[in-house]
């Protein structure tokens, strides 16, 4: 029978809830993301670090073991604030890494196939889109910062022989609220750079850019015109201080030079909303071409 002697009706059948449709979306990009052998060398690579603060706490723990080691010196490290803060930092660094290589494979990809309007076509709106995505990007980075800080917390509090959890909880809460508060940022910076160029390569060129390159530029304003201020487009500067000051640990920055909490809050929302209207731009469910 030909097409057009077909009657065609509207699908009647159950329809999927929401948060279903989106967990498709998070499930494939999470299954896109590890399918490079790439993205695994770069995990292996970001819990190497967790190796090394696990040893330093059993050894720290472990008065056998550190006597062993360091040949009968009573001295050996100390699990304090500054210890999970150095190893909050060197996480939160090596996810900017991961979200430089997956986050484009999550967009870029969509966008130089001219998938969108497939995708945008079936029962999902343009924020169930992104917030799967974000979804998946979110999980990865979490398998290399606050849930391995987390781990290494408590063992700390396992293996430690004074009752050293209760005392520092302030610690557990920064860990978590800091490691979140960065991925957050990173996630919906990696997937709106991610959606304004469709090279993958350039993409994740973007996203070390847009870190650093502001961060270079504020340093400049800085030191020329003598003022604290250039340093709000400063990310290293700015996430250290936060961090330092969630979980407690005095600033290493010199004095006259910390930036309030409410600037540094003001510029991470800017930066946010200009992310916001960036995929707003990009992702459309149509595409124009001018002749």
């Amino acid at each position: 029978m030909s097409v057009f002697k077909h009657e065609y009706r509207a699908y009647t059948g159950p329809v999927t809830s929401l948060p279903s449709r989106i967990g498709v979306l998070a499930r494939y990009a999470l299954a896109e993301a590890w399918s490079s052998k790439i993205t695994w060398a770069l995990f292996v690579a970001s819990i190497l670090p967790v190796v090394v603060f696990l040893v330093t706490i059993y050894l720290a723990n472990n008065p056998i073991a550190r006597a062993l080691i360091l040949r009968g010196n009573s001295g050996g490290p100390e699990i304090n604030a500054s210890f999970f803060l150095k190893l909050l930092t060197s996480q939160c660094w090596l996810a900017l890494v991961l979200t430089a290589w997956v986050a484009p494979r999550l967009v870029s990809f969509d966008l130089a196939d001219n998938a969108l309007p497939i995708l945008l076509s079936h029962p999902i709106s343009r924020f169930g889109y992104v917030l799967g995505k974000f979804i998946a990007l979110f999980s990865s980075l979490s398998i290399v910062t606050w849930i391995p800080a987390l781990l290494l917390f408590a063992y700390e509090g396992y293996t430690s022989p004074l009752p050293w959890v209760g005392a520092n909880l302030r610690v557990a809460f920064g860990l978590l609220a800091g490691s979140v508060l960065w991925i957050a940022l990173l996630s919906i910076l990696g997937l709106a750079l991610s959606s304004w160029v469709k090279w993958r390569m350039v993409a994740t060129g973007c996203i070390f850019a847009a870190v650093f390159v502001p961060a270079g530029v504020g340093g400049v304003v800085s030191a020329i015109l003598r003022t604290k201020w250039g340093l709000l487009l400063n990310v290293p500067v700015m996430m250290s201080q936060l961090w330092a000051r969630i979980m407690g640990v005095p600033d290493s920055i010199h004095i006259g030079r910390e930036l309030p909490n409410t600037a540094i809050a003001s510029v991470l929302a800017l930066v946010c909303f200009i992310c916001i209207f960036i995929l707003n731009a990009r992702i459309r469910a149509r595409e124009v071409v001018r002749g």
